[in-house]
């Protein structure tokens, strides 16, 4: 295991997570456009990324460790500014969870993202917009009546428990935001 490549893909991912709830400390967050700080973030960490990948292939389980796994996927994840980036990496997610060398779900959330931010429908219900209301929904879903198989095959909860899981956090934070308010 690379781990100084552990270390740094965990401190991007480190440094995202703590600018994004910054911003949403701060009222910045949510908003319609993209943030200037995080969009610079993510264009920098993703920029980082794709130096890795072209160096050393997918930074997987066997190079960089479970969590380290995990922070290139946020990492790709939030490349929202690269889709051609993000697409690629959707097929090397691919043939990672073929040798089992990252957590299924990973693959799950990435292809949804490219799939929706391409305005197709999702496959794994993983992405979520607002409704008029402010409230948590689903993207539209590919077969839908297949999509908790297809969640249960990569290791997620139903697409029912995972909105009712938005759906408490979204009550969460209205609570919170009415209490800061008063």
């Amino acid at each position: 295991m690379n781990q100084s490549l552990a270390d740094e893909l965990i401190s991007m991912m480190n440094d995202d997570q703590r600018l994004l709830q910054q911003l949403f400390e701060t009222g910045e967050l949510p908003t319609h456009s993209y943030h200037p700080a995080i969009k610079a973030l993510h264009e920098q960490h993703t920029a980082r990324l794709k130096t890795i990948i072209h160096r050393d292939g997918w930074p997987g389980i066997a190079l960089v460790g479970l969590e380290g796994a995990k922070a290139a996927w946020l990492v790709v994840q939030h490349s929202v500014s690269d889709e051609a980036f993000m697409s690629s990496c959707v097929e090397l997610l691919q043939a990672a969870v073929a040798r089992e060398d990252i957590e299924a779900w990973q693959l799950a959330f990435l292809q949804d993202r490219v799939l929706t931010l391409s305005g197709k429908p999702q496959r794994y219900g993983t992405q979520f917009d607002v409704d008029e209301q402010g409230w948590p929904t689903p993207y539209p879903i590919d077969a839908v009546e297949k999509v908790n198989e297809r969640r249960a095959a990569l290791g997620l909860n139903s697409l029912e428990q995972r909105h009712a899981q938005m759906m408490a956090q979204e009550r969460q934070r209205r609570v919170h935001a009415q209490t800061n308010d008063s």
